[in-house]
């Protein structure tokens, strides 16, 4: 197995690229992919071949070749968007690239030719508030959701057409939680109707119930990702599963730490586990394919920190950092050919 790692650092304007040993989650800096206008959001296709960049000081969006054998990206084309995109995601087919704007308070879908290139203009483009902050259709591929933070609090329910890329907005259109959570980043239990949402102002994680017949969330638990008596500012960003289901990580800014918790296989509700302490500002962090190691970028301190997952228990063990830059803002992983 041959893992490539791809960091986005925003204010060198580039994207860096690693090859990850599988066996000690040691990194090694292969290439810097210039990348200007400030990139931040990554994603890839289903079958990794194509990575896609939003260039959030650009309002662009970057299409890349991802070599199968070296890992290496080749600049396909850009589109430009109206707004700045913040989170990008693919639909399950490859041939949608769904975009989120946080100042802009829009979605858009964009369609993806059969070179890689997504290219406008957008096939769907729908205003919903101020503070967009992710987009991603579920598991069917029928439904994505939105999630709002600040003053917009909400998660809005679009139902998705896999053939025309378009959205229309689901009943109700909309969940709102309790005032000041934020609902920012989630995800997908791979084995269960379950999503995991993490809140930025609320410093919590919450488990929704996931409807596969009408596509809406119902929220059944919330846990603080803040241990007892902390009372200093905090903001939670990005939030990831294991490839198992069996454990779930948060990343504090202000605790400056990433929260954990398991995630019971019967039920989909999470336990604490504990926090470990991590690099300042950590708002990009991600989990490798393996689901033995854990990656966290400090926004102002210009590392990234390694942590190998225990696989039983889920807790975090520091094993290095490396100097990549300040303001990193996206790790995303690819499988390569061997």
């Amino acid at each position: 197995m041959k893992i490539q790692a791809y960091v986005s650092v925003s204010s060198e304007d580039k994207i860096l690229k690693f090859e990850l040993n599988p066996n000690t989650g040691d990194l090694k800096l292969e290439g810097v992919i210039d990348a200007p206008g400030s990139p931040g959001p990554l994603a890839t296709d289903p079958q990794q071949k194509f990575l896609y960049a939003g260039r959030r000081g650009a309002s662009e969006i970057s299409s890349f070749s991802i070599d199968p054998k070296s890992g290496d990206l080749v600049l396909l084309g850009a589109v430009s968007v109206e707004a700045d995109p913040c989170y990008l995601s693919t639909d399950t087919t490859g041939r949608f690239l769904l975009s989120a704007s946080y100042g802009g308070g829009v979605v858009g879908v964009h369609a993806i030719g059969e070179n890689g290139v997504a290219d406008g203009p957008p096939v769907a483009w729908h205003e919903t508030e101020k503070k967009a902050h992710c987009i991603m259709t579920d598991p069917s591929n029928n439904y994505a959701f939105v999630p709002h933070v600040g003053e917009s609090n909400g998660i809005y329910q679009f139902r998705f057409d896999e053939g025309t890329g378009q959205l229309t907005r689901n009943e109700p259109a909309k969940v709102s939680p309790e005032e000041g959570v934020g609902p920012r980043h989630f995800v997908f239990h791979p084995n269960r109707n379950t999503v995991y949402v993490s809140n930025e102002q609320g410093s919590s994680v919450t488990a929704y119930n996931f409807d596969p017949s009408n596509g809406t969330l119902e929220a059944f638990q919330t846990l603080s990702t803040l241990p007892g008596g902390f009372t200093d500012d905090n903001t939670c960003a990005q939030i990831h599963i294991t490839p198992s289901g069996k454990f779930l990580y948060v990343s504090n800014r202000g605790h400056d730490s990433i929260a954990c918790y398991a995630a019971n296989h019967e039920t989909g509700s999470l336990t604490a586990i504990g926090r470990e302490d991590t690099e300042s500002v950590p708002r990009g962090f991600n989990i490798d394919p393996t689901g033995n190691f854990l990656y966290a970028g400090g926004q102002s301190t210009g590392m990234l920190a390694a942590y190998r997952i225990d696989q039983n228990a889920g807790t975090l063990s520091p094993l290095t950092t490396y100097e990549i830059g300040k303001q990193s803002m996206w790790i995303e992983f690819v499988t390569l050919e061997t």
